[in-house]
């Protein structure tokens, strides 16, 4: 599956596919997600694919937003 938005994505499941958030430049946009399996996620065109997102968080309740211009993935009991 592939999702597109203007500003956040919030998938209450497994985050699968693609998922492309503040696709018109919004750096405040954040994804969440249940489960983190994506095989890519963009914020503002920073993007990470699935290896870069096996690191931390992989198959995990997380968001992920931008800080600095890096993807910053974080759990959301931490968040």
């Amino acid at each position: 599956a592939e999702v597109l938005a203007a500003g956040n994505i919030h998938v209450y499941g497994p985050l699968r596919g693609r998922a492309l958030a503040g696709i018109h430049g919004a750096e405040h946009a954040r994804v969440f997600c249940q489960s983190l399996e994506a095989e890519l996620v963009s914020i503002a065109g920073h993007y990470k694919i699935s290896e870069d997102l096996q690191e931390n968080g992989w198959k995990s309740a997380v968001q992920i937003q931008l800080k600095d211009d890096l993807l910053v993935v974080t759990p959301l009991d931490k968040a």
